[in-house]
């Protein structure tokens, strides 16, 4: 391990005491919270290389641990919760996976297809693109624009659709 290396692992280490409140605003749980700081310490020794020196250490720690957070929070509603109606009321935990009839969805994708005809296409390509998943930076680069107005213009998007699908 380098000097510099070691340096960045010891600053990690030492923020990690500082992340420990934060988590707790997160989970709302002791135990969660300090797992959420382990996971959050350990991700940010793996992905090391990808911290630009000069910036804010602290910053990017809690952005790291902000996006575990949410990604667990996803992960975890993916999963239901039955509550039990019984004198004792005991909650069930439901671990299978929830099967969805995405029929409504199907037509509601229609709807906002045909919606997306009477949009301008410099409207319409950058939002249909976020839709499926691209990231506003890869967006951006695709389309060779400012990342300012990609998202101006899936804001806008998003707008005009609003507009006509309420008329519907």
């Amino acid at each position: 391990m380098s000097a510099t290396a070691s340096t960045f692992h010891s600053e990690v280490v030492n923020h990690s005491h500082a992340l420990y409140p934060f988590a707790l605003n997160l989970t709302r749980n002791s135990d969660d919270a300090k797992d959420l700081v382990q996971e959050t310490v350990l991700r940010s020794l793996i992905y090391s290389e990808k911290f630009s020196s000069g910036t804010n250490l602290k910053a990017w720690l809690y952005t790291i641990m902000r996006n575990v957070f949410i990604n667990n929070y996803r992960r975890n509603a993916k999963y239901r919760v039955v509550s039990d109606t019984t004198e004792d009321g005991e909650r069930i935990h439901a671990y299978e996976k929830t099967a969805y009839n995405d029929g409504e969805t199907k037509l509601t994708m229609r709807e906002i297809e045909n919606a997306m005809e009477n949009i301008s296409p410099d409207f319409s390509v950058p939002f249909m693109m976020h839709y499926q998943g691209y990231k506003y930076e890869d967006i951006a680069q695709t389309l060779s624009l400012p990342l300012g107005t990609v998202k101006s213009r899936i804001f806008f998007a998003r707008k005009a659709l609003q507009k006509r699908l309420t008329r519907h």
